[in-house]
């Protein structure tokens, strides 16, 4: 299995062979459609609700998400296509098994929270055919909110534990089909925004855009978060997967380590596009209700912008996050004891989770939370940074807690515990903010990480060092010497002869999507005419029918992208 979350007898420990290494497409496909999600419905009306101004969005989102692709192609893929190694098996090389059920735990807590989110988001979706009002408290205040939850929640669960790969896989139908509601949704209600904008009648440049941007989506009302607020929840919006190394699982299959630029397809197209269009659909949606957007939910957003698809794209969005959340939380719990089967395991953290997401606060307060699970990850990665690149500059020996037969490393322990202490005290005695505790805590993890090393053995030699950095000084020519003969050789792709019927399926799936668009269109011109939700549910079903078809027909026969997709299985 390409990286389960768990000891070394669950996740490879060894570097995986030149033969199983990715093309480049394999990434930009993993990394466009990974990052629209049931997070961007969320987090888009969110910034709306922060009282941040047009400019602080549209400029702080595009440097917050420029820095997680540096994040992640300077930082992450460099070190998984050195190492060709999972996070977990090279954090234990590092730090011990000791230290990975530390980890496991932490992460599996967190990861059980954030499914929680998602199962919500979907709930908000599915309460609106119940009429039930939007839950948007700390607690429910309607008890079949509970119910619908509970059952959303079991149905996410039953999916975890029964059949995730096919279905993590079948979220790629719904990418493309998902990142056009999002831009389906803003066009529906852009023109309720116009209306609502003095001296605009309609939008003919940009000029006209920034006018109703900052004088009908986000009103600046906050004088304590601005921009560089905007541009620290971008770069940390991701951290636990670029900062702290989690993506390590996926990048070790790239051929080169640019492949971590793919990045940018799902930080512009999800987190910068989609989470702009939430926000236009957020606050129309507030202005054809005569409410605050606060009173609001994903649900009663969607439905707003795009009626029935709406409600659809809601459930598909949380549960296309939700469900390889939990598999991975039930992964990170099932390393603790070898004989718990990670069935069972996915099925408590289940429970655990749907409990959870009966309280709609998990997605009210997502935008800290996301936060600060990217900051208790990011010590780690400080500290997988350090040993793997600053020792050997120190005179360090890489891999001394190893060599030297500890369980646990305890330098890695300190500086991970100690780190989220000094991010707990920074953040509440208000010296800084949260989204800016990122630098100063890596800083401080990097150098107290080295200083204890230094004392704790870091400084000795150790004959299995030196046999180890020769045998991996070799697999890498190896591996190097054959990407040279992948680029000399003229590959030969062996075209699969598809029957006429997918064919005809494929262009009908596509032709589906443009109407999709076309509808949109349509709707902007119209003033957002909700008659137009009928033949955009209808486009819909077409696209989901014939995609799934071909996707299905597609999958009997074996892919070049295989380990990507189990990467992104077990790990994703």
């Amino acid at each position: 299995n390409g990286g389960n979350v768990s000891s070394s007898d669950e996740f490879e420990a060894q570097p995986i062979s030149p033969n199983k290494l990715q093309p480049a497409r394999a990434f930009a496909g993993s990394y466009a459609g990974e990052h629209v999600a049931g997070t961007e419905f969320v987090i888009g009306a969110l910034f709306v609700s922060w009282g941040v101004g047009a400019g602080d969005i549209l400029v702080g989102l595009l440097l917050g998400n420029l820095l997680a692709v540096l994040t992640w192609g300077l930082l992450t893929a460099p070190i998984a296509t050195e190492t060709r190694l999972t996070l977990y098996a090279y954090l234990e090389k590092i730090a011990g098994k000791g230290t990975i059920k530390l980890y496991s735990v932490v992460n599996g807590i967190l990861f059980s929270v954030l499914a929680g989110a998602m199962i919500t988001v979907s709930a908000s979706a599915v309460r609106i055919l119940l009429d039930i009002p939007p839950q948007v408290d700390w607690f429910p205040s309607d008890f079949r909110f509970v119910l619908v939850a509970l059952f959303v929640g079991a149905v996410v669960v039953f999916m975890a534990v029964k059949g995730f790969k096919k279905l993590a896989a079948f979220a790629e139908v719904c990418a493309p089909w998902m990142i056009l509601m999002f831009i389906i949704g803003a066009l529906f209600l852009l023109p309720a925004l116009i209306e609502s904008t003095p001296g605009i009648t309609s939008i003919s440049s940009f000029s006209d855009f920034y006018t109703i941007a900052n004088e009908s989506i986000w009103l600046k009302t906050s004088s304590e978060v601005g921009f560089w607020h905007v541009a620290a929840f971008a770069w940390v919006a991701n951290l636990a997967m670029h900062g702290g190394m989690g993506d390590m699982t996926l990048l070790r299959f790239a051929r080169y380590s640019r492949y971590g630029f793919f990045s940018a397809l799902g930080m512009f197209i999800g987190h910068y596009m989609a989470w702009i269009c939430a926000g236009i659909m957020g606050a129309g949606a507030a202005i054809m209700l005569g409410t605050a957007i606060t009173n609001l939910d994903p649900g009663a957003v969607a439905y707003q912008a795009l009626g029935t698809c709406g409600i659809i794209a809601v459930i598909i969005a949380g549960w296309t996050t939700s469900n390889p959340t939990i598999y991975r939380a039930g992964l990170a719990f099932s390393s603790l004891n070898p004989k718990w089967s990670r069935e069972k395991s996915t099925i408590v953290v289940g429970v655990v989770t749907t409990i959870i997401a009966c309280f709609p606060f998990v997605f009210s307060q997502l935008l800290g939370f996301v936060g600060i699970m990217g900051l208790m990850m990011a010590p780690v990665g400080a500290v997988i940074v350090a040993e793997h690149w600053l020792f050997p500059k120190l005179g360090l020996t890489r891999y001394w807690s190893q060599y030297k037969g500890n369980n646990t490393n305890w330098a890695a322990i300190i500086t991970w515990l100690t780190a989220l202490v000094l991010s707990y005290v920074l953040e509440q005695s208000g010296v800084l903010h949260l989204f800016f505790l990122l630098i100063p805590i890596w800083i401080y993890s990097t150098v107290l990480y080295c200083l204890l090393s230094i004392v704790m053995g870091a400084k000795k030699s150790f004959p299995e060092a030196t046999i180890a950095e020769a045998v991996e000084s070799n697999r890498r020519l190896e591996e190097k010497k054959f990407l040279e003969s992948l680029s000399r050789e003229s590959i030969k792709v062996s075209k699969k002869t598809s029957s006429s019927l997918v064919t005809l399926a494929s262009f009908v799936a596509i032709a589906s999507l443009v109407t999709c668009l076309g509808i949109g269109v349509m709707a902007y011109y119209d003033n957002g005419d909700s008659a137009l939700h009928a033949p955009l549910l209808m486009a819909t079903i077409i696209y989901f029918v014939t995609a799934t078809y071909v996707y299905l027909t597609n999958t009997n026969a074996e892919t070049d992208d295989a380990p990507i997709a189990e990467a992104q299985a077990s790990d994703k």
